[in-house]
């Protein structure tokens, strides 16, 4: 783990609680590298089908994918339950960059951060299209300025 700034709670504008399993432990008895990618693409994709309308079965627009990122500063491990904070760096015209990180329960300071790239295209011909009004005020509503 490396030492990194100290990342807070409040500086992201929405938090989703998500319970580690007995099997997200690997065998160094913490929670596997590859799970908090999972844990990012769950607390984006859950709040872009409760607040944006995603229709993730259905819709003519998805998201995919184009980018990740994490840094990781404190170990996981089962059975903590982490809150997953979310927000939106840049907002582009078919494209978005949110920022995220992982957080104990009861801890102020992150275990992890990251960001993830999304970029919407049309579900048949996967060609980029712009973000679909609902989904776009969705994401505004978590835009933040970072610094330069």
């Amino acid at each position: 783990m490396t030492q990194a700034p100290q990342i807070t709670r409040a500086e992201y504008p929405q938090l989703l609680a998500i319970p580690t399993r007995w099997s997200d432990n690997d065998i160094y008895g913490h929670v596997n590298n590859t799970l908090y990618y999972a844990f990012f693409d769950t607390a984006i994709n859950q709040y872009l089908i409760a607040e944006g309308g995603l229709d993730i079965a259905q819709g003519q627009v998805i998201g995919l994918a184009a980018e990740s990122h994490c840094r990781f500063m404190q170990s996981l491990a089962f059975p903590e339950t982490v809150e997953v904070g979310l927000r939106v760096g840049k907002l582009g015209n078919s494209s978005v960059r949110y920022e995220l990180a992982i957080f104990k329960r009861d801890q102020s300071f992150a275990a992890a951060t990251g960001y993830f790239v999304h970029v919407f295209v049309d579900r048949e011909t996967r060609r980029s299209t712009p973000i679909p009004p609902t989904i776009r005020a969705a994401l505004q509503r978590l835009l933040v300025e970072l610094p330069s």
